[in-house]
């Protein structure tokens, strides 16, 4: 049965420098899921590359004493350098000056001419260089670019425009039958408030101002702008031309899924599908604009200093780490925070124990109790039913999340299979079975569910972390299961031998001494008189940014709805044994009782929660919490300094009092 084809891609990158960290997250992103479909079971496509044309190239190229094709040849270098670095397993890099891309540009434009979509006129605007955009006076904000804050000059040239609105009433049809289209929700929202539904006006698409880019053949002063230039890589990359289309054109258009950052879903959501429609060509499935990155303080910036490159982290640290981190902490919808001390906590507390620990241990207590040989000897036990349905049930859920492309959500229960495991040992307590030779059998078993566990977490691993999923499994002496087999417990051959000698795979971090080699390698910026006095105004640019890392995407009030707020009493409180940060209470809410584990321990002692009327979300799904089920959420405000206060009325309310 032939498998079902699946073509995912990046946005191209900007050949005009070393990409940063944000930059490199978007790859690593893609690199993960189209690794899952891969171990699903689909025949993927995965297209990334750059773009090399344009007004800053050529600028750039002349600041560099160089030519435009060979500062690209460069700078292309570098960024295909830095994917394959992280490990990122593309089908295609494709350069916007390749030989084939270019010929079918030509061919584009000359059918968008020829058919009446593309007219000659004049454009007179405002134009960012960087983001090359033309911008009226009204679309300015503060005198600056809307998109990057930086400045614009006047500027007047003949172009070649497209004739965007006239496909404007068919998108506007398309996104509101395809509602996964545009993802996520409120990126839809904002395209169809902020510019479809207000009207487009005509796309400039030709540039006479500069020679950078590919010529119009039948008006040589003009070369094709960025929008019918870089967008159409995604087709011509899999052999479209006008004339002819190419197998794999034919096998894998329309796109699966684009995946872009949210500051150019504009371009990927309207110019992109109308030059498309334009064209009499299938849309793609899906548009994901996938959040920020963020350097604390705001988005990286060279001009800020503020900027972190992968490479540099992986000397560090290590690719499987930096992919590790970067696809975690990166929520669905809102910006995450990098940073170097961020990075080494996460080092510490989940790869370095939680996972790392957990494969040396077992390692070392099957060769230290039975040389290494891993039986299972049937000898089971209620303990372990728990830790099976955990390993087994774990697939699923990472299905349904990477189904949602919540990547940050998959990696998240993979991990908590990891630290059922650790559970498991703290549990069934091998040290305390090895004392005893009639229990030699049931300490067989145990370390066999330990291996067999690991072997499936392993297995699930790989999209995200292939180096480290490859040692594991080496170590333990197997190979990955397939998709198939992770829904069987118990596959792991009984009478295997572990390796004698187990690798740490990942080595706890002296955050603080760290910081000394990293901070006297790559200063921190300095900080100017304005930056310092929080009552100066900052830049437009600058105040737009930092904001951004803080506030949430806008959501309806039927999204607020969802949650059930309600004022609850606490009968009594008691701390989470071997825990320090979590209380253990029992709250009431009208005719019940809510068991809530909270983490304010370092704040409130429990004798003093007693009698406290609460602001409680009563409706979340239940969990365990250091291994105690919590069936609810306290509601509480946290300074700049990270003290909490629970939320509480302002006048004595009933217990069960709705909040709305």
């Amino acid at each position: 049965m032939a498998k079902k084809p699946y073509y995912i891609t990046t946005a191209i990158a900007y050949s005009s420098g070393k990409p940063h960290i944000g930059n490199t997250y978007e790859i690593v992103l893609a690199d993960s899921i189209a690794r899952y479909k891969r171990f699903v079971g689909y025949d993927v496509h995965f297209q990334t590359g750059t773009d090399e044309h344009g007004q800053k190239i050529e600028i750039k190229a002349f600041e560099n004493l160089s030519t435009p094709k060979e500062f690209v040849d460069e700078t292309s270098g570098e960024i295909k350098r830095i994917w394959d670095l992280m490990n990122t397993s593309y089908d295609r890099f494709i350069r916007t000056t390749d030989e084939d891309h270019e010929t079918a540009v030509k061919k584009i434009f000359k059918k968008l001419y020829d058919q009446g979509d593309i007219y000659k006129g004049e454009y007179e605007g405002m134009y960012c260089t960087p983001c090359e955009s033309f911008f009226t006076p009204s679309q300015l904000v503060d005198g600056k670019c809307p998109d990057c804050g930086r400045d614009v000059q006047p500027a007047k040239e003949e172009a070649y425009f497209f004739k965007l609105s006239k496909y404007a009433d068919r998108l506007i049809e398309h996104i509101n039958t395809h509602p996964e289209f545009i993802q996520p929700e409120s990126r839809k929202n904002e395209m169809m408030n902020n510019f479809l539904l207000p009207g487009l006006q005509d796309l400039c698409v030709s540039r006479s101002s500069f020679k950078w880019g590919i010529p119009v053949d039948f008006d040589p002063g003009h070369v094709i702008y960025v929008w019918v230039d870089a967008l159409s890589n995604y087709i011509t990359g899999l052999g479209y031309s006008v004339d002819e289309k190419g197998e794999l054109y034919k096998k894998y258009w329309p796109a699966d899924l684009h995946l872009i950052g949210k500051d150019i879903l504009r371009f990927h959501t309207i110019y992109w599908p109308c030059i498309l429609m334009a064209l009499g060509e299938p849309l793609p499935k899906q548009i994901f604009g996938h959040p920020w990155l963020l350097q604390t303080g705001g988005k990286m910036s060279k001009s800020k200093g503020n900027v972190i490159y992968a490479d540099d982290l992986v000397e560090y640290f290590g690719v499987d780490a930096v992919r590790y981190f970067v696809l975690h902490e990166m929520p669905f919808e809102n910006d995450g925070v990098i940073s170097w001390e961020l990075i080494m906590e996460r080092i510490n507390s989940d790869l370095a124990n939680t996972l790392g620990n957990l494969v040396n241990r077992t390692i070392s207590m099957s060769n230290k109790y039975f040389d290494g040989v891993v039986t299972d000897s049937g000898m089971g036990d209620s303990v372990d039913e728990d830790l099976k349905s955990v390993v087994i049930g774990t697939r699923l859920k990472v299905n349904e999340a990477m189904d949602k492309l919540r990547v940050a959500d998959a990696i998240t229960e993979i991990m908590n299979l990891f630290k059922r495991c650790n559970k498991y040992i703290d549990e069934t307590e091998p040290w305390v079975l090895a004392k005893n030779e009639e229990e030699r059998e049931r300490l067989n078993t145990v370390l066999y569910n330990l291996v067999e566990s690991i072997t499936i977490g392993a297995s699930l691993l790989a999209p995200f972390m292939p180096e480290t999923s490859e040692k594991i499994l080496k170590q333990l002496n197997t190979e990955a299961r397939r998709v198939t087999e992770l829904s069987s417990f118990g596959l792991y051959e009984s009478g295997k031998k572990v390796t004698d000698s187990p690798e740490i795979l990942f080595n706890r971090i002296d955050v603080p001494a760290m910081l000394e080699v990293i901070h006297e390698r790559f200063p921190e910026p300095e900080v100017t008189e304005e930056e310092k006095a929080p009552e100066t105004k900052k830049a437009p640019e600058e105040e737009l940014k930092v904001v951004e890392a803080k506030v949430k995407d806008t959501i309806t009030i039927d999204e607020f709805d969802r949650m059930q707020l309600q004022i609850g009493e606490v009968l009594s409180c008691e701390e989470v044994p071997k825990s320090k940060k979590l209380l253990c209470s029992q709250v009431q809410i009208q005719g019940r009782v809510l068991q809530i584990v909270s983490g304010i321990k370092n704040y409130y002692k429990p004798e003093d929660m007693v009698g406290k009327k609460v602001v409680v979300i009563t409706n979340l799904k239940p969990t365990k919490l250091a291994g105690v089920l919590s069936e609810g959420m306290l509601l509480c405000a946290e300074n700049e300094h990270g003290d909490l206060a629970l939320l509480t009325a302002e006048k004595d309310m009933p217990a069960g009092a709705m909040i709305s």
